[in-house]
C-alpha cells in the first residue's frame, strides 16, 4: 500500500481533498462535470433521509467507469481520506451521510442497463440504475424484477445491495440477495473483483459476493452487478382485512398460508389508517374501525386458486378472525388498496416519527408488539405509537409520533432512551435491530444487542483484509478500535 498522509487538522484534511480533486482533472481525465464542491451539492449528496446528523461532506464525485472508481479509491488511499459512497440515499440508518469531511462517491453517471441474458433471466447493469428502470426493463422483456419498496423510483440498485434491500414481496420473493448472481467491486484496497460472474452452481470456494451484498460500502463500492429476473406473477388480487387482535393476524396469515402462495401480507394498525383518513388522499376500505388491518395479495389466475381464497376468508370469518374485508376486482382497485399500506410512511411524516426497523421470527411478533406496546404506554402514555410492516417476514416498523407540546431534540433524546428497552426487547427474542435499511450510524450504538462481541470481531477482521486503511464509509455499522 502507497504510505499514507494523515491529516491532522481541517486544513489537512482539505489539502488532501484538493490534491485528489487536482489529480482526477490534471492526471486521470475526470472532467469538471464530475466534481462537485458547492455548498447546496455537499447537502444534496452528503445525505440521506435520516434527520439525526448533519451533512458535512468535503466533495461530490460522479465516476463513469470502474476503473474510475479504482482511481478515487487508491487516491483515497494515498492521502487517507474516507469516501462514503451514494446511491438513491433513500436510506434510514444514516449509511450514506457523510458527516465528517469525506468524499462523496456518487454512483448517479453510472445508470446503464448492459447485456441481457435471455436463457439465464439475467442482465448486466450499472450501480446507479434505479429500481423503477429495472423493474421497467424487466417488462419490457415479459420478465419481473421483484424486489419493490416505496423508494424504488429513487432509489439505486448498487444502494439496494449495500443494505440487502426487501420491501413488499419478501414473503414470497425473499430479499436483494437472492437476486444478486454476479458483482463487479472495487475493495478498499482498490481492486477489482468480478464475484461469481453471474453463474448458478459455482462450488468454488468462499463466495465473497454474499460479503459485498449487506455491508453498506464498507469493504468497497459496488460498481457492476448480474441481476436474475422471474416470471411476472399473473392476475394478483388484493385483499385488505380488518381484525379486533394481533393473534387474529397470525391466525389468518396461518390459514392463507397453509393453502395458497401470497405475494405480500402487510400489516398496519388504527393509528395508520386514522392518518391516512385524515389526508383525504386515500378511501377507507370498508366501514367497520378495527385495531389491525392487513394487506395480502396473491396470484389468482386460475378459478379455482381464487373458490379457494373465498373459502379461506369465510373459515376466517366464521371463526371470529375477521370483522371485515374488501377485495380488488381489478388491477386499478388493488392499487387503490395497495396505497393504504404505501402511503402510511409519507402520512406520517409530519409527525416527525422516529423510525425503528426490526424483524423477530414471525411466531415472535404477537408477544413483542405486546411488550413494545406495554414498554411505551408504562414509561411514555404521551407519546402516539404507529405500527405498519412486512408481517409475513417478521419485519416491523415502529414509529414512535412526536407529541406537539414536545420539541424536536427533546423528543429524540426520549426515543434515545426508548431505543434502549425495544432492542432489549428484540435482543430477547433474538431478533435483528436492523431488518432492512442497514445499520449505518444510527444503529450502530445497538449492534450488540443482535450480534455477540465475537461475530463482531469477525466482521472488523474482514473489513481490515478488504480495507486495511479504513478509508470506506469509516464509522458504519462499528468503529475499529
Amino acid at each position: 500500500m502507497t504510505e499514507l498522509t494523515t491529516p491532522a487538522s481541517l486544513d489537512n484534511l482539505q489539502a488532501a481533498t484538493a490534491a485528489i480533486l487536482s489529480a482526477l482533472i490534471n492526471d486521470f481525465g475526470f472532467d469538471t462535470s464530475q466534481i462537485k464542491t458547492d455548498s447546496e451539492s455537499l447537502q444534496h449528496w452528503g445525505k440521506d433521509w435520516t434527520k439525526h446528523f448533519a451533512p458535512n461532506a468535503s466533495a461530490i464525485v460522479f465516476p463513469k467507469t470502474t476503473e474510475q472508481v479504482q482511481t478515487i479509491v487508491k487516491l483515497a488511499n494515498a492521502h487517507n481520506v474516507v469516501l462514503t459512497p451514494s446511491g438513491g440515499r433513500t436510506g434510514l440508518s444514516a449509511g450514506a451521510v457523510a458527516a465528517d469531511g469525506e468524499i462523496v462517491v456518487s454512483l448517479d453517471k453510472m445508470n446503464n442497463i448492459g447485456k441481457f441474458y435471455p436463457a439465464d433471466r439475467m442482465v448486466e447493469i450499472e450501480a446507479g440504475v434505479i429500481t423503477e428502470q429495472l423493474q421497467q426493463f424487466a417488462e419490457s422483456k415479459d420478465l419481473y424484477y421483484p424486489v419493490d419498496f416505496a423508494s424504488a423510483g429513487s432509489s439505486q440498485m448498487g444502494g439496494n445491495i449495500g443494505t440487502n434491500a426487501g420491501g413488499i414481496k419478501v414473503i414470497r420473493y425473499g430479499m436483494t440477495r437472492q437476486w444478486v448472481m454476479g458483482l463487479t467491486v472495487v475493495t478498499g484496497r482498490g481492486d477489482i473483483l468480478e464475484l461469481n460472474r453471474g453463474m448458478i452452481k459455482n462450488a468454488t470456494g468462499y463466495d465473497l459476493r454474499q460479503l459485498f451484498i449487506g455491508s453498506e460500502g464498507t469493504l468497497g463500492l459496488v460498481t457492476h452487478a448480474q441481476i436474475k429476473l422471474e416470471r411476472p406473477p399473473k392476475a394478483l388480487s388484493v385483499m385488505v382485512l380488518g381484525m379486533d387482535s394481533f393473534d387474529d393476524v397470525m391466525n389468518v396469515l396461518a390459514a392463507f398460508q397453509a393453502k395458497i402462495d401470497l405475494t405480500a401480507f402487510e400489516f398496519f394498525d388504527d393509528v395508520a389508517v386514522d392518518k391516512l383518513m385524515a389526508t383525504g388522499h386515500v378511501q377507507e376500505p370498508f366501514e367497520s374501525k378495527t385495531c389491525f388491518y392487513t394487506l395480502l395479495e396473491f396470484e389468482a389466475p386460475y378459478e379455482p386458486i381464487m373458490d379457494e381464497a373465498m373459502a379461506i376468508f369465510e373459515t376466517c370469518m366464521e371463526n371470529g378472525w375477521i370483522v371485515d374485508g374488501v377485495m380488488s376486482q381489478n388491477l386499478a382497485q388493488a392499487a387503490e388498496l395497495w396505497k393504504l399500506r404505501e402511503f402510511i410512511s409519507e402520512t406520517i411524516s409530519v409527525f416527525t416519527p422516529y423510525k425503528n426497523d426490526v424483524s423477530v421470527l414471525i411466531s415472535h411478533v404477537p408477544s413483542f408488539i405486546h411488550d413494545i406496546e406495554t414498554i411505551v404506554q408504562d414509561k411514555y402514555p404521551s407519546f402516539e405509537v404507529c405500527w405498519f410492516g412486512h408481517i409475513g417476514d417478521g419485519n416491523l416498523h415502529l414509529n414512535i409520533l412526536k407529541p406537539e407540546d414536545m420539541s424536536k431534540d427533546d423528543f429524540f433524546t426520549e426515543c434515545q432512551i426508548v431505543n434502549k428497552y425495544v432492542f432489549e426487547t428484540v435482543q430477547k427474542y433474538g431478533g435483528s435491530v436492523s431488518a432492512e435499511h442497514g445499520v449505518g450510524m444510527t444503529k450502530k450504538p445497538y449492534l450488540q444487542f443482535s450480534k455477540t462481541e465475537t461475530e463482531i470481531d469477525y466482521l472488523k477482521a474482514i473489513k481490515r483484509v478488504f480495507d486495511p486503511n479504513n478509508i470506506m464509509n469509516r464509522g458504519k455499522i462499528f468503529d475499529l478500535d
